[in-house]
């Protein structure tokens, strides 16, 4: 069976996401833990360092479209949408649910990959 170039993307996307994913979180608990910085301060450090190598990747690897800084300013709406449902469901896990602040990130994923996908797949295509 012949896969589409579109399930490719995908595949692609989820082992980008899985790089950054261990990216932000290598930086998140390096400040929550080595350094002692708030979850939230540590969240959001880890996820802006993740965020630049989220778009070089996508652009290279995922998508095979040349970066530009017309995509790359607008590569922020999908990191807006994704850093603010993840913010949200990190706050709901850890302060409603109980949930570690150490395991609390990876909850949101289930949710935020999808809407990632399909937002960044938009403003990266060539149209």
């Amino acid at each position: 069976m012949k896969l589409k170039k579109t399930h490719y993307e995908i595949i692609k996307f989820i082992i980008v996401g899985g790089i950054n994913t261990a990216n932000y979180y290598a930086v998140y608990l390096l400040l929550l833990k080595g350094i002692g910085l708030n979850y939230m301060i540590s969240h959001i450090t880890g996820f802006i360092f993740s965020f630049v190598v989220s778009y070089f990747l996508n652009c290279y690897f995922v998508y095979k479209v040349k970066p530009t800084w017309k995509k790359f300013l607008a590569f922020p709406l999908t990191q807006a949408i994704n850093m603010g449902m993840q913010t949200l469901l990190l706050y709901i896990f850890v302060k409603w649910f109980h949930i570690s602040s150490i395991i609390a990130p990876f909850a949101g994923l289930i949710i935020t990959i999808p809407v990632t996908f399909v937002l960044s797949k938009y403003i990266l295509k060539d149209k």
